[in-house]
């Protein structure tokens, strides 16, 4: 697993997962993912190195990870005793996270990545429950059947859905979102979120090299088609004021940076507002709640 090929969705988590690794180097590290390097292997560091604009996706990777890192805890602090990790990918939370000793985590992807991933940390502990299941979601059965048997033996669930969504069918999302409204257990779900705009400007830098996994999910009303399957969004935190918050503004070449800035210069403030709020992650929850 050496190539640097996108051959399709699943292969994007090798590219995340190095990035994280990146991040963990850092002395003023947003998290600390030590595992992130092991399973990103060379695989990863090959994606990386093939894809444009590394300097971005190395931004976009940490800020939404703490993002999603804090919107964990915020859960936890309000009851929720289970996550559901859908698409997990080579996401290592249960391994990193200080959550309590009793706290479930359950993560689902294709039975080859679930593999994988045994294989390559069958060494290592979690740090509370972990269970792997096998599932192909688009598998409207299969999908269920988990849905069902995790909704029976949490207590508060908290659904999250990193990197996923997007990659989804307009129908696909909605048969999801619909699905997990109606689990009585659902207390709430991260999903991402990316306005057209950004979604186009995505496509264009990547040049093809993301053909086999392409971004599909692209609602005109990204608000009003999770509402209308019954979930309200309940905070959405953007990319580019996590970063701020954080003290963690892009490290860009200077060439990259003076062109920013004058483009910045002549955009409307309503532009400007667009831009700084293109992308994010959301806590959605059941809108009877």
């Amino acid at each position: 697993m050496t190539n640097a090929i996108i051959e399709n969705v699943s292969d994007t988590a090798f590219w995340v997962a190095h990035y994280r690794s990146i991040e963990t180097k850092r002395d003023d590290a947003l998290f600390r993912d030590p595992l992130a390097g092991v399973l990103a292997g060379h695989r990863g560091k090959s994606i990386a190195d093939a894809m444009p604009r590394g300097f971005m996706t190395s931004w976009v990777i940490a800020i939404r990870t703490r993002i999603i890192d804090d919107f964990i805890h915020d859960a936890v602090a309000q009851g929720v005793d289970t996550v559901l990790n859908l698409g997990a990918g080579l996401d290592t939370r249960p391994y990193r996270m200080d959550l309590p000793s009793s706290f479930q985590w359950i993560e689902a992807d294709y039975p080859h990545v679930i593999a994988y991933k045994e294989e390559r940390l069958a060494g290592e502990t979690p740090r509370f429950k972990l269970t792997r299941i096998k599932c192909d979601l688009a598998d409207d059965d299969a999908r269920r059947r988990l849905f069902a048997s995790t909704n029976a033996q949490a207590g508060k669930l908290l659904v999250l859905t990193e990197g996923v969504v997007p990659y989804l069918s307009p129908e696909q999302a909605g048969a999801l979102a619909e699905d997990l409204r109606s689990l009585d257990r659902a207390a709430g779900w991260i999903v991402d979120f990316f306005s057209p705009e950004l979604i186009k400007t995505r496509e264009r830098m990547m040049a093809g090299r993301l053909k086999n996994a392409p971004f599909r999910f692209q609602p005109a009303d990204w608000f009003g088609f999770f509402e209308a399957r019954g979930w309200r969004t309940d905070e959405l935190r953007y990319l580019g004021e996590e970063g701020d918050r954080l003290g963690r503004p892009i490290e860009m070449p200077l060439l990259g940076k003076a062109m920013v800035i004058i483009q910045m210069l002549f955009m409307s403030k309503a532009r400007r507002e667009r831009f700084r709020k293109a992308a994010g992650y959301a806590m959605l929850k059941p809108a009877s709640n």
